[in-house]
């Protein structure tokens, strides 16, 4: 997968955007949790095709984690971690978080 760093508080505005002409996912890792690595390994096991329909960002909340509480208020969803979010016209269309992280239910909520 080729993910986009997400890292400034004004990419949040540009992913809205962009949302309304292609998906944009967040994945919100953790660098210190087990379960959190385990739930991008299992996006980037899923993702080895190359285009997967949206453009991946990972954000990583411990070091960004006024970014991640931003993300939380703007799309009106509750902090987890990890947290896989799926925008769609500007707004949070689907999220789910830890062990309940997957590739192909990302992929069915395209």
């Amino acid at each position: 997968m080729d993910w986009k760093i997400l890292d400034s508080e004004g990419q949040i505005e540009e992913l809205k955007r962009d949302s309304f002409h292609r998906p944009m996912v967040i994945f919100k890792h953790s660098t210190r949790c087990a379960i959190s690595s385990l739930a991008m390994d299992r996006l980037e096991n899923g993702g080895k095709n190359g285009d997967e329909g949206f453009t991946p960002y990972y954000l990583d909340l411990i070091r960004y984690r006024h970014i991640s509480d931003l993300v939380a208020r703007e799309f009106d969803i509750f902090h987890e971690s990890p947290q896989l979010i799926l925008l769609k016209e500007g707004k949070a269309v689907y999220h789910n978080s830890h062990l309940g992280i997957s590739y192909d239910d990302l992929v069915s909520q395209l």
